[in-house]
């Protein structure tokens, strides 16, 4: 019974100390409304650095990780960090967002 106790405790420690780098990808959805005649941009457990769609007004943040707007199309510029749960009017200016 205790070995099973261990056992647990070094999984669970192993998952704090993940190997450096590696990215814990977001679960949830990103959507961007543009306008009404647009569908939705919806954008299923993203991970890594996306252009904004053409005429971007709106961004929720339906993961469970903090998303950040950028000014460039190329995520090297952060503008604003919309954090779970929330949503954002977005810049004029933005070009993408990274999850």
């Amino acid at each position: 019974m205790r070995s099973k106790s261990v056992a647990a405790v070094l999984l669970a420690a192993g998952a704090l100390f993940a190997a450096p780098g590696a990215a814990l990808a977001d679960t949830g959805q990103v959507v961007v409304f543009s306008t009404e005649i647009q569908p939705l941009s919806t954008y299923d457990e993203p991970d890594g650095c996306y252009g904004l769609p053409t005429g971007a007004h709106v961004l929720t943040n339906q993961t469970d990780h903090p998303v950040k707007i950028y000014a460039d199309p190329f995520c090297t510029t952060p503008n604003l960090t919309i954090q779970p749960g929330h949503g954002s009017h977005v810049p004029p200016a933005a070009g993408s967002f990274s999850a």
